[in-house]
């Protein structure tokens, strides 16, 4: 089942920000899950981290001015 990408550009920075600590307060949640009882798929934390480090780079873009 592939997810759906998110148009980063269209984002304002405080949706961006909003968005980055949501997903990381959800990354650290299923890692804790994960270390009690193993998650189904562990590809998903991989995904998880990617979309975050996503989010940072559109974020870091537009502080520097080149996005």
């Amino acid at each position: 089942m592939p997810k759906e990408s998110i148009d980063l550009k269209s984002l304002s920075e405080q949706d961006l920000k909003t968005r980055i600590t949501e997903s990381s307060q959800q990354l650290k949640r299923v890692r804790f899950s994960h270390a009690m009882t193993p998650v189904e798929n562990p590809m998903t934390l991989r995904a998880q981290r990617r979309d975050i480090a996503r989010l940072k780079t559109e974020l870091r873009k537009r502080e520097l001015g080149l996005g």
